[in-house]
């Protein structure tokens, strides 16, 4: 909305920060309307408002936070002072949202959300969003929120801080409102009250992204099923993306219409006319709990961040049109119209702000930066081994377990071992009985028990609050989990094949993970995800069914890594991951060899050797810890994992009869962290090395366990490397053409001097 006033054209000015800041002086010295009846704090500041005196007057005082913060923002990026400049200039009116909600409503926001940060900090005492601010954007080590990223955020105010400056934040949003109902249905005390709402806001571009979709998507497949979901999307619709215009009405067009996707339109630009707009969106999220779109009306001034020269790709008259949008004139016009101020106490209020943004700015380049290693690595990936391995081995839970399994005699420490996947599901249950805030999700997950049923019989026990299927989209599977976990939930998501993880990369790379590392702390989402992973299948599926790359999985920071060979090792390797991620709040990927799940036999058909018996609850495995065969064995060893480790234990006693060497087998177990101490270790007391890795020759496992070996000085040794291909898997026998095998080891070794 633009003004009756007109703006003072600059056609030929470069600086448009400037221009817009002299735009808001002049119009205000020029404005000479008659001002209304100054209206009582609670009376409507312009008739027909929703919007009280005492509203507008915080709002707009908000609003200039925003504005002055984007400005110095402007003035000291050139003197490296200030790091980061996409500013929320003309998305002012999102401090509405902020007012008509609470501060414990998690938000997750937009980068242009000056604004609403501002009228947040006012619903606790003692909160500054200017210092605070300042400091975020001067990367300081004082930053409330992080020092290691511009991100709005804030653990009081649950304003989880965002690395997104697309919409990867919206299927955690969608999954934050889903956990708040599911909380209550399994009697979790949530961490907020249970009427609260997800807000989550976006710009209109990022509305197109496939992320993005996703998430609405799943709302309306939600509610389709009349299922609660108390979420605010707020599309911040300033109709461009950087330079990309979005075409005028998409958004109403795209959006108004979506069955289960409630739709409401508020004025961003116009504080007096936006406020009931925006009331009746909140009101009906909170009431209804359905997933409710709010397309709020917003413009761009002063580029899309401080090295976006617009003049360079559009029109001084476009520019200026644009420009007299600005919802701060429309802000103050109101306040001039209405009475509530004179304009001589505007001006001296526009630069009060001013001052105190600089002020700020000032006072934050003093404070320290982040200046040691450790202190920026500290929060990415805590690790309090002593609380790990006590809550790792916690056996309080004695009672729920008889429950589930039926008797003593049942129990699966007393019966007879079993392979991989009976194993994992035994597991399953009895982290079931000592966690009663874990869920497991996924597809295929529930009546079914999964496609290779490892879930089998859980959701008899534990029911469909705990253990339920999703729709088949990986991304929210990921997003719902994130969810679960920021209301304190324990979530096991499961992703049905290595391959669909790709898809859904990013939920774990740019957001699950990074949230500890952004927030210094004060946020996480921990979780378990569960991987049908790897290849061996006889050549049955193809490439999507024996995925064998994990180096999306290892390059990811933080996160955690682990893939058992056996059924005993996966038991105590999944206790210790639940345990890690509810101490330390740690990601963890479990991968599942496939290929392994129903193995009984090792050496020949029938021995049994490659079943386990049951570790007790009480036994746990130490992150790092690896498994070793014939530890005296010094001729040859041999580092491998999954599939690698009952193929090189084969080879191992083919080589011993073929050249007489001891071999030691190290099954890794944890492929990241990998331990580099053990590796070091075991290549120190053998005199040959031979490294087994299933995945690919590029980027895999392999080069990790040798760059140990060589940085631990064990590189002169005799070295090699048995390792899958760079291609994808094919089907049937061509499959064993691209893998490793029994004899590939064999004749690996023999070649070894």
């Amino acid at each position: 909305m633009s003004v009756a006033t007109p703006i003072p054209a600059r056609h030929k000015d470069v600086n448009r920060a400037k221009v817009c800041d002299d735009n808001f002086v002049e119009f205000v010295k020029a404005w000479d309307g008659r001002p209304g009846h100054r209206p009582a704090p609670d009376e409507a500041v312009l008739e027909g408002s929703h919007c009280s005196a005492r509203d507008f007057l915080e709002l707009f005082e908000s609003q200039l936070v925003s504005r002055h913060l984007d400005l110095m923002a402007r003035v000291l990026r050139v003197q490296q002072k200030v790091f980061y400049t996409i500013g929320s200039s003309g998305h002012e009116g999102n401090a509405m949202v902020a007012r008509l909600t609470r501060h414990t409503d998690p938000a997750f926001l937009h980068y242009r959300s000056g604004g609403f940060m501002a009228e947040r900090f006012r619903k606790l005492p003692d909160m500054d969003p200017v210092m605070d601010s300042a400091l975020s954007f001067a990367a300081s080590k004082d930053d409330p929120i992080s020092g290691r990223h511009k991100g709005w955020g804030s653990k009081p105010l649950w304003v989880l801080p965002q690395t997104s400056t697309i919409a990867s934040h919206l299927p955690k949003a969608l999954g934050t409102a889903i956990a708040i109902e599911q909380a209550k249905r399994i009697g979790h005390a949530l961490p907020i009250p249970d009427d609260s709402i997800a807000i989550c806001s976006f710009g209109d571009a990022s509305s197109n992204h496939a992320t993005a979709q996703t998430a609405f998507n799943t709302a309306q497949w939600t509610a389709y099923q009349r299922l609660p979901a108390p979420v605010l999307f707020v599309c911040e619709d300033n109709g461009i993306g950087i330079s990309v215009k979005t075409p005028g009405g998409w958004i109403g067009n795209a959006f108004r219409q979506r069955p289960g996707l409630d739709y409401f339109f508020a004025d961003g630009l116009d504080l007096a006319s936006g406020y009931g707009q925006v009331q009746a969106a909140v009101e009906h999220c909170r009431r209804t709990r359905r997933p409710t779109f709010l397309h709020l009306q917003t413009t761009r001034i002063m580029g899309h961040a401080g090295t976006d020269f617009e003049i360079e790709w559009r029109s001084f008259e476009e520019l200026m049109a644009v420009e007299a949008s600005d919802p701060l004139l429309r802000s103050a016009a109101i306040a001039l119209e209405s009475g509530l101020m004179g304009k001589d106490e505007l001006l001296a209020k526009y630069e009060a702000m001013r001052a105190r943004c600089f002020a700020a700015a000032d006072e934050a380049d003093r404070r320290p930066k982040l200046d040691d290693l450790a202190e920026v690595m500290a929060p990415l990936a805590p690790y309090t081994p002593d609380k790990v391995q006590a809550q790792a081995t916690r056996n309080d839970f004695s009672e729920r377990r008889l429950a589930v399994f039926g008797s003593e005699a049942r129990l699966p420490e007393n019966q007879a071992p079993k392979h991989l996947a009976i194993q994992i599901n035994q597991a399953l249950h009895d982290l079931f009985c000592q966690y009663p805030e874990a869920l497991l999700f996924g597809e295929d997950v529930a009546q079914k028990g999964g496609v290779y049923t490892v879930t089998k019989g859980l959701h008899k026990a534990f029911r469909n609050a705990r253990v339920f299927n999703t729709l088949l989209d990986e991304t929210m599977i990921l997003g719902l989990a994130q969810g679960y976990a920021n209301v304190g939930l324990l979530p096991l998501p499961e992703i049905q094949y290595l391959a669909y993880f790709h898809n859904a990369c990013d939920q774990i790379r740019g957001e699950a993970c990074s949230l500890q590392f952004f927030s210094n702390g004060q946020f996480r989402n921990p979780m378990v995800m569960r991987i049908a992973s790897l290849g061996y299948q006889r050549g049955f599926g193809g490439h999507f069914h024996n995925d064998n790359s994990i180096t999306a999985l290892r390059d990811i920071p933080g996160l955690v890594v682990g893939c058992p060979s056996r059924g005993d090792d996966a038991a105590t390797m999944l206790r210790t991951m639940m345990a890690l991620a509810k101490v330390d709040g740690r990601v963890c990927a479990f991968l599942e060899p496939i290929a392994l799940y129903m193995t009984k036999d090792l050496y020949e058909p029938g021995d049994g050797q490659w079943l386990t018996a049951y570790p007790a609850p009480g036994e746990a495995m130490e992150l790092g810890q690896e498994r070793v065969y014939a530890p005296e064995a010094t001729d040859l060893v041999i580092f491998s994992f999954g599939n690698g480790v009952p193929m090189s234990l084969r080879a191992a006693r083919r080589i011993e009869a073929s050249k007489g060497w001891k071999v030691r087998v190290v099954d890794l177990r944890w492929l990241q962290p990998l331990n580099a101490d053990a590796i070091a270790r075991h290549a120190g007391e053998c005199k040959r090395i031979l490294v087994v890795d299933e995945g690919r020759r590029s980027a895999g496992v392999g080069e990790g366990i040798i760059t140990a070996v060589v940085e631990a000085g064990q590189g002169a040794k005799p070295l090699r490397r048995v390792v899958g291909e760079d291609t994808y898997t094919p089907l049937a026998g061509a499959a064993f053409l691209v893998i490793p095998s029994d004899d590939d080891i064999v004749t690996m070794a023999e070649g070894i001097p």
